[in-house]
């Protein structure tokens, strides 16, 4: 049997087949061109219908049961980018032409779900726990229970995955910017990073992204530059862990792009005992997805 997952995000588009174990996981990163931030969503889209034929390619012949697909970034009202329709219009005619179920999920979940699968805690499904999703458009720590989310901290401005591709896009990277920018700091956080305060258990990060570039301005190295940034990063993340767990001790699962950095994961596994996943399945992936719609099928709920 194979169960078959769709995600076409702002940056990657993924294809992956799950039954009872992850089969297959593809994915093809968009384009952005040098000196850019990002891509504009028509671009996005244009990119994954170039991109999904080439990967259902690979894929190769399959017995689909079932089709899931990200509709949207999170399950909230109002949650929306045009880039996931062309995810949606795949999953749609694929599901259509089987005579199969098609099933819809947040990216947001489909992130929670290869985490869980990856770090090893699929136990966790249905469980209370804490899920740190840090990439380049979200960084949100949701307390999960069950179907339920609450947000028990956030950033109020840009992400900690916009703070660094924003920094490397500032010493001549090409976006995005995070394994750059890690292998360029190779691997040290200096002294002296600026004191981040928590307003609740949220916190903006707009002020250090000026003194980011501040120093950039003032020519510091890029050594120095990439170090300060994964330093400025690693502690927020902390500090946000630390706020939650003083008030809920449970367990910790973290994903998202930026999740996948050496430094971090080191510190925060450490010091908090945090799951990660492995970085092929922290970044955007469509997993996530294919193990969802095969507990969907298999178990309902």
């Amino acid at each position: 049997m194979a169960f078959l997952g769709i995600d076409s995000s702002n940056y990657t588009t993924s294809v992956a087949i799950s039954d009872k174990t992850v089969r297959a996981n593809l994915r093809r990163v968009l384009d952005v061109k040098q000196g850019e931030r990002g891509l504009r969503q028509s671009d996005a889209l244009f990119q994954h219908t170039v991109n999904f034929p080439e990967l259902f390619s690979r894929l190769g012949k399959q017995d689909i049961e079932a089709v899931g697909v990200s509709y949207a970034p999170r399950s909230v009202e109002g949650s929306y980018m045009p880039c996931f329709l062309a995810g949606v219009s795949v999953a749609s005619a694929v599901a259509e032409s089987a005579g199969v179920p098609l099933y819809r999920f947040s990216h947001q979940q489909g992130h929670m779900a290869a985490a869980l699968y990856s770090a090893g805690r699929e136990d966790l499904h249905g469980k209370k726990y804490y899920f740190f999703h840090l990439s380049g458009g979200t960084t949100e720590l949701l307390l999960v229970d069950g179907g339920r989310t609450e947000i028990a901290g956030r950033t109020l401005d840009i992400s900690v995955g916009q703070l660094i591709d924003r920094a490397g896009v500032m010493l001549g990277m090409k976006f995005p910017c995070g394994a750059e920018v890690e292998k360029t700091s190779g691997g040290e956080i200096p002294d002296g990073l600026p004191k981040i305060r928590l307003k609740g258990g949220d916190c903006n990060l707009s002020g250090i992204e000026n003194k980011i570039a501040e120093l950039i301005r003032s020519g510091a190295d890029g050594k120095y530059v990439c170090g300060y940034v994964i330093g400025c990063v690693r502690s927020v993340v902390c500090l946000m862990l630390g706020n939650a767990l003083e008030k809920i001790a449970l367990p910790v699962v973290c994903a998202g792009g930026v999740a996948s950095n050496a430094a971090i994961r080191k510190t925060v596994s450490e010091r908090f005992g945090a799951f990660f996943a492995e970085p092929e399945y922290s970044s955007d992936n469509a997993a996530g997805i294919a193990r969802l719609t095969e507990m969907r099928f298999r178990y309902g709920g």
